[in-house]
């Protein structure tokens, strides 16, 4: 799938905003990617799916993403190439497997919506380790890092390589500017209703 493909559908379904955000890692951004928005369109969630399962090199025994975001795409990837999925949530605060019994010894891709620090995917990945099994690969449908690219242990690929601005709060010119920060992703929602 070509970036300008994935790039269109983030734009058609609202899933690419701008604005001022303050990001699950603490960063400050000009742009959010809300993923969810794009995969609420279950053909481009099949098509997302499909895609990161055909850049896969090798065919795992099972798909993990971290909970909320990678929980579509995560099913996607696992539905195209036939084999079970799981989830990690939080649990006071830290990765775990609360619904699943760990598979012992499983080949595992941990699949993700949207990576900027990579903090999820590594939590859920050392969490996969932990437990006796072997992270294969790790995926994404953007890769918002840029020159932070986090080091998961495995190899990461994403489907949109995304340029994007983030600031610490003291470096952030739209705080500066007198802007509020907004954080629209599902962690924050989380984090309140608990």
């Amino acid at each position: 799938m070509k970036e300008e493909v994935i790039l269109s559908a983030l734009r058609e379904t609202g899933a690419m905003l701008e604005g001022h955000f303050l990001l699950s890692s603490g960063l400050h951004s000009d742009r959010y990617f809300q993923c969810a928005r794009l995969l609420a369109r279950t053909d481009y969630a099949a098509l997302c799916g499909r895609a990161i399962a055909e850049k896969l090199t090798d065919k795992p025994d099972l798909v993990i993403s971290p909970a909320m975001g990678g929980i579509v795409i995560g099913h996607e990837v696992a539905r195209t190439l036939g084999i079970p999925f799981l989830f990690t949530e939080r649990e006071e605060g830290k990765m775990k497997l609360r619904r699943f019994d760990w598979p012992r010894g499983a080949r595992v891709a941990i699949v993700e919506d949207v990576v900027t620090s990579g903090g999820s995917l590594i939590e859920t990945a050392e969490l996969v380790r932990h437990h006796g099994c072997e992270v294969m690969a790790t995926a994404a449908i953007v890769d918002r890092s840029g020159d932070r690219s986090p080091d998961f242990g495995a190899p990461f690929l994403s489907l949109l390589q995304a340029e994007v601005k983030t600031w610490d709060e003291a470096q952030c010119p739209l705080c500066a500017a007198g802007s509020e920060a907004v954080k629209p992703g599902s962690r924050d929602l989380l984090e309140r209703k608990g």
